[in-house]
C-alpha cells in the first residue's frame, strides 16, 4: 500500500494506473472512492474521473496528525472488480 502525504489545505489529484494490472485489453468502465475514516474536518473526495486505463480523484481536506485509507475500487471491461488502497497521512508543511 502506498503512503502520501497532504496538506489539510490542500486540494489535490491522486491517480492510479491500472493499465498494468490488466494487459489483455480490458478497460475501467466504473470507478468509485472511498476515505475512512469518514470524519467531521477529514479528508474527502471533491472531484473523480477515469479513463480506460487510469482513474484520478481530487481529495481535500483532513486533520493534522490523522492517517486515512483512501480506495479506489472499479469495475473492468470484462467483469471483472478490483480495488486499491493507500494511506494518507495529513501535516502542516
Amino acid at each position: 500500500m502506498t503512503m502520501m502525504v497532504k496538506d489539510p489545505g490542500t486540494r489535490i489529484d491522486f491517480e492510479f494506473d491500472w493499465a498494468a494490472a490488466y494487459p489483455g485489453g480490458q478497460a475501467v468502465i466504473a470507478s468509485d472512492w472511498s476515505v475512512e475514516p469518514a470524519e467531521d474536518g477529514g479528508v474527502i473526495v471533491v472531484g473523480a474521473a477515469h479513463d480506460l486505463l487510469e482513474v484520478t480523484v481530487t481529495l481535500a481536506g483532513g486533520i493534522a496528525g490523522h492517517v486515512y485509507r483512501v480506495t479506489n475500487r472499479v469495475t473492468m471491461s470484462d467483469g471483472q472488480i478490483d480495488e486499491r488502497s493507500m494511506t494518507m497521512r495529513v501535516e502542516e508543511r
